[in-house]
């Protein structure tokens, strides 16, 4: 048996990670802005509160196209 390691073939460079494509996000409209203001300085909601609710209406307004009332009434219909 030899003990040349110079004839051992080089290891195989890993392959590059493959990445997620960028999500193209959809925006709320100037409109949408507004009404979703008017309607949080109604709620009167503490901070986490506020901003849990804010959120899910932001979602429904996005991803469903639905206006405040529509997603307000979601929300709290479930």
């Amino acid at each position: 048996m030899s003990d040349n390691y110079d004839t051992s073939p080089a290891p195989a460079p890993a392959p590059a990670p493959v990445s997620k494509p960028k999500r193209e996000g959809k925006k709320l409209t100037d409109k949408q802005k507004a009404d979703l203001n008017k309607h949080m300085g109604k709620t009167g909601l503490t901070g986490s509160e506020a901003k849990s609710h804010r959120m899910k209406l932001m979602s429904r307004m996005r991803n469903k196209n639905m206006s405040v009332k529509a997603a307000h009434k979601d929300i709290t219909k479930g």
